[in-house]
């Protein structure tokens, strides 16, 4: 469409491939945080593929620094080819995204039943002493959400460790911030937390796959802006422009003439939502056609 809008197209789609670039170091982060965390829990938790969705959408945020770069360059260098290879990139992290999602509530849903499954064998082994990797755990978790035992403090009575030290108590670590002179007592119980850790691990781990479906989701919507952006911005301008919008689809092998033109004048369509179907309809002929 000559020069008329392209600083401005320029512009809008640099502004959108750093946003791209934020949501990468956003993705990396939730990626790493699913890391972090399930180190915490992971003697709860021994299906190691729940760690998949993490893995993917670390992946995926390394993808768009790359992504935002080509985005970036193409648009400023006026690169068709760039621009093909970008939008097929993102449509590949589109389907990736979706994957992560799915593969996020699968395993949402399979918690559960792997902490029923392992904690029991987690509070077994449990011997108290602080080299121990399962004592650790048990204690550190008992802490963080401020529980006890596997359904409430009762549940150690049938632990080895509890026969074995023969003392009518709990690790300290079921006592109660507020309850300075805790010594792990069954015969103050109000001094112990009441509520067992099973279903706390099992809510704070759902949650930790959340904030991965949420993230990809969130890209997601953030695609689909993009793109409806980048209409909005050709439906702009063409109503503005006395010639129109013209669309050319370039060949990578032959960037010097079109293979296919065609000029959409403003009165050829009645809402922007018209022109990014006709915009989308040529782009879609452009990726086929462009590598061929």
């Amino acid at each position: 469409m000559g020069q008329c809008g392209i600083t401005s197209s320029k512009t809008v789609l640099v502004f959108l491939n750093l946003i791209f670039w934020g949501a990468a170091g956003i993705l990396c982060y939730v990626g790493a945080y699913v890391f972090i965390t399930y180190d915490d829990y992971d003697h709860f938790f021994e299906d190691v593929y729940t760690l998949i969705p993490a893995v993917v959408i670390i992946a995926v945020g390394a993808l768009l620094f790359i992504i935002g770069l080509i985005g970036c360059c193409a648009t400023i260098r006026e690169s068709r080819c760039g621009l093909a290879t970008f939008v097929i990139i993102l449509l590949l992290v589109f389907v990736t995204e979706v994957v992560v999602v799915v593969l996020g509530y699968v395993y949402r849903a399979k918690v559960e039943n792997e902490v029923d499954r392992s904690i029991q064998k987690v509070y077994k082994t449990y011997n108290g002493t602080n080299p121990d990797a399962a004592s650790r755990a048990i204690d550190y978790v008992q802490r963080q959400l401020h529980c006890c035992g596997i359904h409430n403090y009762s549940d150690w009575e049938n632990t080895d460790w509890f026969k074995e030290t023969k003392n009518q108590s709990v690790p300290l670590s079921c006592c109660r911030e507020t309850a300075s002179s805790c010594n792990g007592s069954l015969a103050h119980p109000s001094d112990l937390y009441a509520e067992g850790c099973e279903a706390l691990v099992v809510k704070k781990l759902q949650e930790i796959m959340m904030h991965v479906i949420w993230a990809a989701l969130a890209f997601a919507a953030i695609q689909i802006t993009w793109k409806r952006l980048s209409c909005w911005a050709c439906c702009v301008h063409a109503s503005y422009c006395a010639e129109g919008v013209e669309i050319l689809l370039m060949s990578c092998s032959s960037p010097v003439e079109p293979m296919h033109s065609r000029k959409l004048k403003p009165e050829l369509f009645q809402s922007c939502s018209d022109l990014e179907g006709e915009l989308s309809r040529y782009t879609a002929i452009g990726l086929l056609s462009s590598f061929s």
